[in-house]
């Protein structure tokens, strides 16, 4: 069974959410507090999997993702990137989405980009459609249907400098209505305005996802609000049994 190694920093409260469905997908979840992490000496290569889990990681202190992501680059740089190049795969979900940013692994280093406040500048909790990028061959979207899955977040604009275009090969997932139409930057739809609709993307190789929905949060039926009315689809389950594929 695949190990999957879960890191926890303080304010985090998805990390149980993402074990659940990295567990429901297959794999074995770990759940390590960065200290103890780094007390302990673990050694990355012993997992498969990494997950860094949405939340509120130090009160989103100096930015959403900034403090989990110094962490990261001060304490495990080095396990970070040979995972990263060992072509396992990774996800960041929400706060882990930001902290990936901010820590330089997505998009990537030739590109410049960070998760800024939302448009509308306040917190946005409510549910969207995300629809996978055909044109993006990572193992992660692999079959993978549309899904529908909620919102969770203040600073989800995923931002670029001018000077620094992501390829479109990289967007992994794209805001849009219910019947598959992208959302075009119509609010609610796309929640907190992302150019081009982006709610996820990976690194160049593909084994990294970085997303601000939270998938986790719809891998039962009864978990859709409004699935006694038979929306029923949209499960995000798949999206995890893809990456424990990939770490086979």
């Amino acid at each position: 069974m695949i190990k999957a190694l879960i890191l926890h920093a303080s304010g985090t409260n998805r990390d149980s959410d993402l074990a659940y469905a990295i567990e429901l997908a297959g794999g074995q979840p770990v759940i390590k507090p960065l200290s103890m992490l780094k007390e302990s000496k673990s050694d990355w290569r012993d997992y498969g999997f990494l997950g860094l889990p949405g939340g509120f990681s130090y009160g989103d202190a100096l930015g959403a993702g900034k403090l989990f992501a110094l962490d990261m680059q001060t304490w495990f740089n080095d396990s970070l990137h040979d995972f990263v190049r060992s072509g396992r795969p990774v996800i960041g979900i929400c706060n882990g989405f930001q902290a990936l940013v901010k820590s330089g692994i997505l998009p990537g280093k030739q590109h410049k980009a960070t998760l800024t406040f939302n448009q509308r500048a306040h917190f946005e909790c409510r549910w969207v459609t995300l629809e996978p990028n055909k044109a993006n061959p990572s193992p992660w979207l692999q079959g993978l249907a549309p899904i529908e899955c909620p919102v969770a977040h203040g600073e989800g604009r995923f931002f670029m400098e001018k000077s620094s275009e992501l390829p479109h090969h990289q967007i992994a997932l794209s805001y849009t209505h219910l019947d598959g139409t992208p959302a075009g930057n119509v609010y609610p739809v796309n929640p907190n305005g992302s150019p081009n609709d982006i709610a996820g993307i990976t690194n160049s190789a593909g084994n990294v996802l970085g997303l601000m929905p939270h998938p986790e949060n719809h891998i039962h039926a009864y978990q859709h609000p409004r699935w006694t009315r038979g929306q029923q689809n949209g499960l995000g389950l798949e999206l995890f049994k893809n990456g424990i594929q990939m770490a086979r």
